[in-house]
C-alpha cells in the first residue's frame, strides 16, 4: 500500500533487474530457497505453487529464480543469470515467462475477459521457446478474491488442467483471501520477514542516511519495500510526529479533536502503516519505563521524548493502549468500517488499562 506521500510500494517490490535473477539474489530465505532447489534437482516441479508472505521480502525474486532456472539453457534447473534467455526473463521480454499484476483501476482484480484473452492462451500454447514455461501472478488474493468467483473460478479450471512444462507461481501476502479451492490446488511455500541484518544492508545498499535505518527497520517489520518507501522521503520521522500527535489528542479527552483527527486518520493512504506507527510508540513507552535499552527501540532516535512520556504513562497503559490500537488495525483489516473504528479507539483509548 502506498504511504503518504504516494511513494508506490509496488515499485519496490517487483523491479526488473539488469541481469538475470537467480536463487542467490534471494535472501535470507533459507528454507523456501531449499524447498524449491530440492524440487528442481528431483524434477519434482509442482504444477502450481502459492509463495506465501508478507510484501517486500524476496516472494518475487524467488518466482524469477524458479522461472529461470526451468528455463536457462546454459545451467539447466539452476540457471546461470548471465546468459541471454536469464537476462530476457528479468527484464520481462521472455515469451515463456509471464508476470501478471492486479489491475491498475477499480478493485483491481483480474476480468474474466483478460483471462480468457491472455491467461488460457499462454496455458494451451507454451512454451514457445525453453524447456518450460513460467505464469507468475503478483498480488494473487487481488487478482482473483474469492468475492470475485467468475475470474477465480476460470483460474481454478487452469490450475486443475495443466499442461506438461507449464507452471503458475501466485505469490499473496493474504493467501486466505483466495478461494480455498484455488489454496489446495498450489504448493505452499511459506517466506519469513527479513532480519534486521538484511534490512540494514538493503537500507545501506539504497543509500538510506543511517540516522534514518534504525525507525525504519522497525517501522518496517521485516519488509523491505515498506522500508524503502518510508526512507524515500523521510516518512518514518513524519509518522513518529504523528504518533505523538495522537497520543496528546488522547491525553486531552476532548471528544472533538479526537473525532476530527479519526476522520482525517480513515482517509490516510498509509493508514496500517500509521497504526503500526502508534503501536511501536506505545511499545517504546512501555519498554521505556521498563527500563529497557534505547537500543530495543523502533524510534531508538527519539529516546529522549519516549523517556519524557514514560515518566507519566505507565507500562501497563501503554501496552493496553498498543494493544487496543492493534485490534482496531485488524478489525480495518477484515473490512470494518475505518471511521467508526477510529472514533470508537481515539474515545476510548485514553481509559484503556
Amino acid at each position: 500500500m502506498p504511504h503518504a506521500a504516494s511513494v508506490s510500494l509496488r515499485n519496490f517490490g517487483h523491479a526488473w533487474y539488469a541481469m538475470g535473477v537467480t536463487f542467490d539474489d534471494v535472501r535470507a530465505q533459507p528454507n523456501a530457497v531449499r524447498a524449491l532447489k530440492q524440487a528442481l534437482a528431483n524434477d519434482r516441479v509442482a504444477s502450481a505453487y502459492l509463495f506465501d508472505g508478507p510484501t517486500g521480502i524476496g516472494k518475487g525474486r524467488a518466482a524469477l529464480a524458479l522461472a529461470t532456472a526451468l528455463a536457462c539453457p546454459a545451467k539447466p534447473r539452476v540457471g546461470c543469470g548471465k546468459c541471454d534467455v536469464c537476462r530476457r526473463i528479468a527484464e520481462g521480454k521472455h515469451p515463456d515467462v509471464r508476470v501478471i499484476h492486479p489491475r491498475e483501476e477499480g478493485d483491481q482484480n483480474l476480468q474474466i475477459e483478460y483471462i480468457r484473452a491472455e491467461v488460457l492462451p499462454f496455458t494451451q500454447y507454451a512454451p514457445f521457446e525453453a524447456a518450460a514455461a513460467v505464469m507468475i501472478f503478483t498480488d494473487a488474493d487481488v487478482s482473483f478474491p474469492g468475492n470475485h468467483a467468475e475470474s477465480a473460478n476460470a483460474m481454478l479450471k487452469t490450475l486443475e488442467e495443466p499442461r506438461a512444462n507449464v507452471h503458475f507461481i501466485l505469490t499473496s501476502s493474504r493467501p486466505d483471501r483466495l478461494l480455498q479451492t484455488i489454496r489446495s490446488r498450489c504448493q505452499r511455500v511459506r517466506f519469513q520477514r527479513l532480519p534486521p541484518t538484511t534490512m540494514l544492508q538493503i537500507l545501506e545498499e539504497h543509500n538510506v542516511p543511517v540516522a534514518e535505518r534504525e525507525a525504519v527497520t522497525g517501522l518496517a517489520d521485516g519488509r523491505a519495500d515498506v522500508a524503502l518507501a518510508l526512507a524515500a522521503d523521510g516518512t518514518g520521522s513524519k509518522l513518529l510526529e504523528l504518533a505523538t500527535r495522537i497520543d496528546a489528542v488522547v491525553e486531552s479527552g476532548r471528544a472533538g479533536p479526537a473525532i476530527e483527527l479519526a476522520e482525517s486518520l480513515a482517509k490516510r493512504d498509509d493508514l496500517p502503516l500509521a497504526l503500526d506507527s502508534i503501536v511501536a510508540f506505545y511499545r517504546d513507552v512501555a519498554a521505556t519505563a521498563l527500563a529497557m535499552p534505547a537500543s530495543s527501540l523502533v524510534f531508538g532516535r527519539s529516546a529522549p521524548a519516549i523517556q519524557e512520556r514514560a515518566k507519566t504513562l505507565s507500562p501497563e497503559r501503554a501496552a493496553a493502549r498498543a494493544d487496543a490500537i492493534r485490534r482496531a488495525a485488524e478489525a480495518i483489516d477484515r473490512n470494518a468500517n475505518a471511521e467508526i473504528v477510529l472514533d470508537s479507539l481515539l474515545l476510548s483509548l485514553r481509559a484503556a488499562t
